[in-house]
Parts: structure tokens; C-alpha cells; sequence
């Protein structure tokens, strides 16, 4: 049985932080995890601006709450889901991604918990296991099923890599140079594809 493993931010739903950037007018929050491989790293970094300006959750979720999913990326899911299970492994948080799930029709989703003040400060965060997505992969395989992955950041290569077919998807030319042995593709359509071929393969 296949069951398909997608990252959410710049595959199915624009980068949060880097929305949340252009809004607040803070560049340094533009870096996500494109540009940082350590994850822990880059999430004390944005803590730190965060506090420094003065700005916590609520911001953040107003600003969450007018992105809308790439173009396509609905119309993808629901042709993907009439042939096969997905889930979203993301490194993203459950108080950031309830508006996103509503618009995406609500795919099955893991991901991290934020530690929140009452002020609204965020103060830290919990991820729900050690690598996280490769980790899931792996429970998942466990089970019996063969995972077929896709995302864009140095976070989605564990999962792409461990999985029985896996791809980037709209990544960076680094990453894509670093990887040249990973089909990358562009468009929906083209994803679409390999995975079709890759569970009926």
C-alpha cells in the first residue's frame, strides 16, 4: 500500500515567515529552512526577532489567516487523493496551520506545537519527534506501507531520500545542484505525474 508524504510551506501553501516578512517589514524573517538546514537553529533566530520587535502569535495568525494555497495546489491534492492516501509532514505548527488545512480541505496533517505566553509571546517550541518527517517515514514504512515523498527545503531530504520514490518539488538551484540525482519539478502537473508513476510503477 502507498501513502504519499508532502512538506506544506512552498509546496502546497506559500512560506508562512516569509509572508509574515513582507507584512512586518522584517527582511531577517525571510530565512527559512530553504537557506537554513538546522531547524532548531533558524527557529531560535526568529524567536529572538520576534521578541526583539515586539511581535508574538496573534500577528502571526492575522497573517496567516489571508494566505491562500498556491494555485493548483487544491486541484492537485484532490487528484492525488482519488488514487492514493497523503499526509503532510511539516515542520510547521498547529497554531499556524488551521486556517491552511480549512482552504486545503482538510488532508491529514503532523506537525509541532509552539510554547506560547499568555501575552501571545512565543517562547519556544516542541516538535513532536526528532526528525520529525524522516521519523515518520519510517513508523510509516513500519506499517507496511511504501512512502513516495516530495518537498523543497533541506528538511524534506531525509523523508525524499528514504522513501521508495521522492522528488523536489518548486526547490532551490542549490538544493536542486546539491541533488542532481532527484527528478525536480515545477509545475503540479509534472509532480502529479511521477508519483502516478511511481505507485504504479
Amino acid at each position: 500500500m502507498n501513502i504519499v508524504c508532502l512538506d506544506l510551506e512552498g509546496v502546497l501553501v506559500p512560506e508562512i515567515w516569509i509572508a509574515f516578512s513582507e507584512v512586518s517589514g522584517i527582511p531577517e524573517l525571510r530565512r527559512t529552512t530553504r537557506d537554513e538546514p538546522d531547524y532548531a537553529k533558524l527557529m531560535a533566530f526568529r524567536i529572538a526577532i520576534l521578541k526583539e520587535h515586539g511581535l508574538g502569535l496573534p500577528q502571526i495568525q492575522e497573517v496567516i489567516s489571508q494566505i491562500d494555497p498556491l494555485p493548483g495546489a487544491v486541484d492537485f491534492l484532490d487528484a492525488l487523493r482519488e488514487e492514493t492516501q497523503a499526509v503532510i509532514l511539516s515542520d510547521t505548527f498547529t497554531q499556524f496551520a488551521a486556517p491552511l488545512m480549512r482552504k486545503l480541505k482538510w488532508p491529514a496533517l503532523f506537525c509541532n506545537e509552539l510554547t506560547v505566553a499568555p501575552s501571545g509571546e512565543i517562547t519556544g517550541f516542541k516538535m513532536r519527534c526528532e526528525q520529525s518527517k524522516l521519523t515518520t517515514v519510517r513508523a510509516l514504512q513500519s506499517c507496511g506501507f511504501d512512502t513516495v515523498a516530495a518537498g523543497d527545503s533541506y528538511n524534506d531530504l531525509a523523508m525524499i531520500r528514504a522513501s521508495r520514490a521522492g522528488f523536489l518539488f518548486r526547490s532551490t538551484d542549490q538544493i536542486k545542484a546539491d541533488n542532481p540525482d532527484l527528478p525536480a519539478y515545477e509545475t503540479f502537473d509534472e509532480l502529479l505525474a511521477g508519483i502516478r508513476a511511481a505507485i504504479r510503477g
